[in-house]
């Protein structure tokens, strides 16, 4: 399956993002208000300049504690950030994202970033796929 198809079948939800000079503490709130685990850091116009998730901000505050939640989205950010493209398999990014040890990656189009894709949404579409494949083969044993 690719990605493409993925973002089909789910609803479609927006890309959380935040400015690079915004603080830990709103990330920290706008984490939390739209339930998400990821923020894209971008200073507008969908072009990717880094994200920062709740892995990044709970890592920072357990070595340096609270003052961490004043320091700039930029400061704490992941700068070298993993994409895919529509046109990627869903095994592809799996392995990407199981090799970084990262749950969330951007999905690119024209150098600006149009969606988010979970770990969750690939291994939901992965047993999806199973469970057709296996429906598939128990209907044509049955004839």
């Amino acid at each position: 399956m690719y990605i493409k198809g993925i973002l089909e079948k789910r609803p479609t939800g927006a890309v959380h993002t935040i400015k690079p000079d915004q603080t830990i503490q709103e990330a920290v709130g706008m984490l939390s208000q739209h339930r998400v685990g990821v923020l894209v850091v971008s200073s507008g116009d969908g072009k990717l300049e880094g994200i920062l998730s709740e892995r990044d901000i709970v890592r920072e505050l357990g070595s340096r504690g609270a003052q961490v939640l004043h320091e700039k989205a930029s400061q704490l950010m992941t700068k070298k950030v993993q994409t895919c493209v529509p046109t990627d398999t869903s095994e592809k990014t799996l392995k990407t994202m199981t090799s970084g040890r990262f749950r969330h990656i951007p999905v690119m189009e024209n150098d600006r970033i149009t969606a988010m894709i979970s770990i969750g949404d690939l291994v939901k579409a992965r047993l999806d796929e199973i469970e057709f494949e296996n429906n598939s083969i128990v209907e044509m044993i049955r004839g």
